[in-house]
């Protein structure tokens, strides 16, 4: 037998034991992601509901609002290339607020994630940070979960606010004009969430019967951003 018949036989089986390991780790890896999904899905849905829970509070609605969602394409307004969900929250069939994914792109350290509830009013209810690269122990104020102030965190000051007459200067930090406090040396964080929100309220309030209207899952292109921008 010659040495070259040999090394291909070996080489032969040596791809065959590899592809067997190989199908039986994706195989095992397929099971155990079938068996931990539920789990992973709970986990997931439970981490929406709390934070959803901080800008609207769960008895205010009483449908399944997790499911209760569209997709919007509206990167000018929300900031999300890539498709915004919006959550709808309704009790006895009436609308009741809109909870929207948004994303200021100019943050110090980069794009700021939000979550943002409209209320079927036009006011907000309540914003958060949920993803951010702020500098920590200055800009990462625009967290509660980081702000030191623990009994008045700075993103609470949204809540109740409106467009009000559509007068942009108003969504401003103070020291731009506006009314927004901000903490010394770190405005820009500030700036960029509020800018954010503006646009993200305005989008809600002009599309809001749209998006109750819109069919569970359903993904819709962009229309009307509203006018607050600052």
């Amino acid at each position: 037998m010659s040495t070259e018949y040999t090394a291909t036989r070996t080489s032969i089986r040596t791809a065959l034991i590899l592809t067997l390991f190989a199908s039986l780790f994706t195989a095992a890896m397929a099971l155990t992601y079938r068996y931990t999904k539920p789990d992973i899905d709970a986990a997931v849905a439970e981490v929406k509901r709390k934070l959803i829970a901080e800008v609207l509070t769960p008895d205010s609605y009483d449908n399944t609002l997790l499911t209760d969602t569209v997709v919007v394409a509206a990167p000018a307004a929300l900031g999300v290339n890539e498709g915004s969900v919006v959550y709808r929250a309704r009790k006895n069939g009436e609308p009741v607020a809109l909870i929207v994914e948004a994303r200021a792109p100019d943050g110090y350290g980069g794009g700021i994630d939000l979550v943002v509830a409209v209320g079927a009013d036009g006011r907000l209810t309540g914003v958060r940070a949920t993803a951010h690269k702020e500098t920590p122990g200055l800009g990462d104020y625009i967290d509660p979960r980081k702000d030191p102030n623990k009994t008045q965190p700075w993103i609470d000051q949204f809540a109740g606010r409106g467009l009000g007459e559509g007068d942009a200067t108003h969504w401003r930090v103070r020291k731009d004009g506006g009314d927004f406090d901000a903490r010394a040396g770190a405005t820009i964080s500030a700036r960029a969430v509020i800018a954010a929100t503006a646009r993200a309220l305005a989008y809600a309030d002009a599309n809001q019967q749209r998006l109750f209207d819109a069919r569970t899952g359903e993904h819709l292109a962009d229309a009307a951003t509203g006018e607050a921008k600052p």
